[in-house]
């Protein structure tokens, strides 16, 4: 028995792809033209390495800021460097979750 594990067969990046309805974020898997997921040890790892800036942008913009997103697209294309990232969607769910709770939250 012979085992198939070819370097083509694993190899998966994402430059474009669909989004979850509800968070915004992309969908996982690569069947589903998913992206990787970075979770709370690689966000450490970032954080250790010192690498906020790819931190930032990978929470972020590339993750599930809606109007971050739409912004870093256009300096893109009008070759603008710096990029302003938004609050990102998962935070706005859990604000409206606390606000049905009865709390009073406002982002100033």
């Amino acid at each position: 028995m012979k085992l198939n594990h070819l370097v083509s067969d694993k190899m998966y990046s994402r430059s474009i792809g669909p989004y979850s309805i509800i968070t915004q974020q992309p969908l996982g898997g690569k069947s589903n033209f998913g992206g990787q997921r970075l979770g709370e040890m690689e966000v450490w790892a970032l954080e250790a390495y010192g690498a906020a800036y790819t931190l930032k942008e990978m929470l972020t913009v590339k993750s599930d800021d809606l109007i971050g997103r739409t912004i870093v697209y256009k300096n893109i294309m009008n070759e603008i460097p710096h990029v302003d990232s938004g609050i990102p969607e998962s935070f706005q769910i859990l604000i409206k979750e606390i606000q049905s709770l009865c709390f009073d939250i406002k982002i100033v």
